[in-house]
């Protein structure tokens, strides 16, 4: 049976409705500083795609180190993104595992055959990344990331 045997957990991801809040709840959590903000390059910059469709969506992001996994949150901006769909389906909440990968075929292959499609990609820099809806059957988004294209 395919697999993500390959691959290596890189984040846990949580969508928000404002990015500073949050950042400081979970700062204050984790006993960590709060982090630095970072804002997406608009989705056409990027090669972006969403649903089929070019998309000009971004997003403002925040990470917390956890010992080799990083805690991430993001705040959407636009409204054509798997971000904004987290969130507008369910709210401020758990959005995506993500798992960087070598192999962006055989991965995305893997999680076809268990039935789990991409919705959502975009360029960082020379590698990529895709977004994939797993609603059903693991009722959450996952990410593939991959260091070069």
């Amino acid at each position: 049976m395919a697999s993500l045997a390959n691959t290596k957990l890189a984040q846990v991801a949580f969508v928000v409705r404002e990015i500073e809040p949050a950042m400081a709840r979970w700062a204050a959590l984790l006993g960590q500083p709060i982090p630095n903000i970072i804002v997406t390059e608009p989705g056409d910059k990027v090669n972006q795609i969403y649903r089929g469709k070019p998309s000009v969506g971004q997003c403002k992001l925040a990470f917390f180190d956890l010992g080799g996994v990083q805690l991430e949150l993001i705040e959407p901006i636009g409204d054509e993104t798997a971000w904004f769909e987290g969130l507008d389906k369910n709210g401020e909440r758990f959005h995506h595992l993500a798992f960087w990968t070598e192999d962006m075929d055989a991965a995305t292959s893997a999680l076809a055959v268990h039935g789990v499609d991409p919705v959502h990609r975009g360029d960082m820099g020379e590698g990529q990344y895709v977004y994939f809806d797993a609603d059903v059957p693991f009722g959450t988004f996952f990410e593939l990331l991959q260091h070069k294209r």
